[in-house]
C-alpha cells in the first residue's frame, strides 16, 4: 500500500513553507481551530485526487497574497521503488501533476494511484445539502477504484458542457441536440448502472458501521435516485428539451441524480439528531474505507479530521473500539483535544508520531504531548 513517508507544502492556505515527515501507522495532529490541521490533511487528500476535499475552486486554496501553490509527497509504493509525486497549481494556468518529475499527460491517469478517505466535519453537507454534494462523494469514491467510471464520467461531463453551450445559442440545433443525446446516453446508461450498484452494495455494510457506532439503536438505508430507472436517457432529454431551451441549460440527466439516505424509513437530514447523523456518516465514510481496501487490495490512507465532533461520549467510545479492531493502513487525525486524542492513539499503537499544530507550522512531539 502507499505510505506517505514526507510531505512539502508551499503556500497552501496558512502554510508557508512545511516539510514534515510521517509515521507509517499513525499521526496525530493536535492544535486550536484555525492552527492548519485541516490545511494539513486536506493537502494530504490533494496529493491523491488532484483536488481539495473541502474547497471547489482553487482560488481559496492560495496562500493569502500568493498566485500559486505545491505540494510534494514521497511515497513507499505497496510494489517497486519509492515514488514522488507533486503537483503546482498557478493561477491562470494548467495544473501540473508529476509522478517522480515526469508530467502526466492527462490529470486522471493518477487518480486512484494514492487511495485515499478523507472524513471532515464538511461531511455534513453530504446530509445537509443538495444531491451536487452527494454525487460528488459517490463520484470521488468510484473514480478511485473504477478506472471505466471515471472515463465514463469526464465523457459525460465534456459532452454535457458542449450541449450546455448549444442550448445558450439563441436558436438551438435540434439535430445536433439529438447528436449529443445520442452521445450521451451510453456514458450515462454506465453510470447510473455503476451507482446503482454502489448503492446496494454499500447499504449493507454501512448498516453494519453504523450499528458498532450506534450501539444497534437505529436501522439506517442508501437508495439510489434517477430517472434513467423508468425511461432510457434520449427519450428523458427530448421530453425535457422545452425546458432546456427555456432554461438555457440541460434540466435533467444523470448530473441530476441524487442519493437519499434514510435512517428508520424517514430522511436523516429531518429526523436524526446531530449526533445520529455524524455517527452515519462516519459510518458511510467507513463502509467507503472498507469497500476500497477490498477493491484495490491494500487499505487507503485514512484522514480523520476532528471526527469526534459533536458525538456523544457513548458513540465516541464505540468508535474508537471500531477503529481499534480493524486492519487499518496508515491514519492522520487531527482533533482539539489532546487528552482524548492521546487516549485514542495510545490505544490502538505505540507505533505512532504527534504533532502541534500553530499557525501553519507542525513540530513533532516526542512522546506525549
Amino acid at each position: 500500500m502507499p505510505v506517505l513517508q514526507k510531505i512539502i507544502i508551499q503556500d497552501f492556505r496558512n502554510i508557508a513553507l512545511q516539510e514534515v515527515t510521517f509515521s507509517p501507522n499513525i499521526n496525530c495532529i493536535w492544535g486550536g481551530n484555525g492552527e492548519g490541521k485541516t490545511n494539513l490533511l486536506d493537502a494530504i487528500y490533494y496529493l491523491s485526487m488532484t483536488k481539495s476535499g473541502i474547497h471547489t475552486a482553487d482560488k481559496f486554496n492560495f496562500r493569502h497574497g500568493c498566485k500559486a501553490f505545491a505540494i510534494s509527497g514521497q511515497y513507499k509504493m505497496e510494489e517497486g521503488p519509492d515514488c514522488r509525486f507533486s503537483i503546482q497549481v498557478t493561477d491562470g494556468a494548467d495544473k501540473k501533476v508529476k509522478k517522480d518529475d515526469k508530467l502526466y499527460q492527462r490529470i486522471s491517469e493518477h487518480i486512484g494511484t494514492l487511495p485515499v478517505v478523507m472524513v471532515s466535519p464538511s461531511d455534513t453537507e453530504l446530509v445537509s445539502e443538495s444531491g451536487e454534494e452527494r454525487r460528488k462523494f459517490v463520484n470521488s469514491f468510484l473514480s478511485q477504484t473504477d478506472r471505466k467510471y471515471l472515463s465514463d464520467m469526464l465523457q459525460y461531463n465534456r459532452l454535457l458542457a458542449q450541449r450546455n453551450r448549444l442550448l445558450k445559442q439563441e436558436s438551438p440545433d435540434e439535430e445536433l441536440l439529438d447528436a449529443f443525446d445520442a452521445s450521451m446516453a451510453g456514458p450515462a446508461r454506465d453510470i447510473a448502472a455503476a451507482r446503482e450498484a454502489f448503492a446496494a452494495r454499500m447499504q449493507p455494510v454501512v448498516n453494519r458501521y453504523y450499528e458498532a457506532i450506534s450501539g444497534g439503536k437505529e436501522k439506517v438505508s442508501i437508495s439510489y435516485k434517477t430517472d434513467l430507472k423508468d425511461e432510457d436517457f434520449p427519450a428523458l432529454m427530448l421530453r425535457h428539451r422545452e425546458r432546456d431551451r427555456i432554461s438555457r441549460y440541460t434540466v435533467a440527466g444523470i448530473h441530476r441524480d441524487d442519493f437519499l439516505f434514510s435512517m428508520e424509513g424517514f430522511p436523516i437530514r429531518r429526523c436524526g439528531s446531530q449526533g445520529q447523523q455524524k455517527s452515519f456518516l462516519a459510518a458511510l465514510k467507513f463502509a467507503q474505507y472498507e469497500i476500497m481496501k477490498n477493491s484495490c487490495g491494500f487499505p487507503p490512507i485514512l484522514l480523520l479530521d476532528d471526527l469526534f465532533d459533536k458525538l456523544d461520549m457513548e458513540r465516541a467510545g464505540n468508535m474508537l473500539q471500531m477503529v481499534a479492531g480493524n486492519d487499518f493502513g496508515q491514519i492522520f487525525l487531527s482533533d482539539t483535544d489532546k487528552a482524548r486524542t492521546e487516549a485514542l492513539v495510545d490505544s490502538i499503537t505505540s507505533d505512532r508520531a504527534y504533532f502541534k499544530a500553530a499557525a501553519g507550522t507542525f513540530t513533532k512531539i516526542d512522546g506525549e504531548l
